[in-house]
């Protein structure tokens, strides 16, 4: 698992960890029963606080994403499919908007947009 904390967001740290962790589980990379490094060893390899560590997996497990056995580690929980549909449509709607206020910004019409969209549909 490869985590990478970028100092110049503007994003926690603890929740750089939370997010990336998040979309490997969403993305399917991590699957149900994957143990995840330890609190410790993980705050070893970013070589910051075992706090924030902790607090990143708390929201983890808070969330439903990880369980927590004690002596054992933190393990990926069995995840919900309706779950993670309505995360990765939620990530399409914000690009989507994103998109819509660029497109607006250069006068570029919906129209436009879809035929963008079937080209490169067509291309993959």
């Amino acid at each position: 698992m490869n985590i990478i904390i970028k100092n110049s967001s503007g994003q926690p740290i603890y929740e750089q960890i939370y997010t990336q962790i998040k979309d490997l589980i969403l993305n399917g990379t991590l699957r149900e029963g994957d143990l995840l490094p330890s609190i410790r060893g993980l705050a070893k390899d970013l070589r910051i606080s075992v706090i924030t560590t902790k607090r990143a997996y708390d929201e983890l497990e808070r969330e439903g994403y990880v369980n927590t056995v004690g002596g054992k580690g933190c393990f990926v929980a069995g995840t919900n499919r309706e779950l993670i549909r309505e995360e990765n449509l939620k990530k399409i709607e914000e690009h989507l908007q994103a998109i819509s206020r660029l497109a607006k910004s250069c006068g570029i019409t919906k129209e436009d947009l879809l035929e963008m969209f079937s080209i490169l549909e067509v291309e993959e």
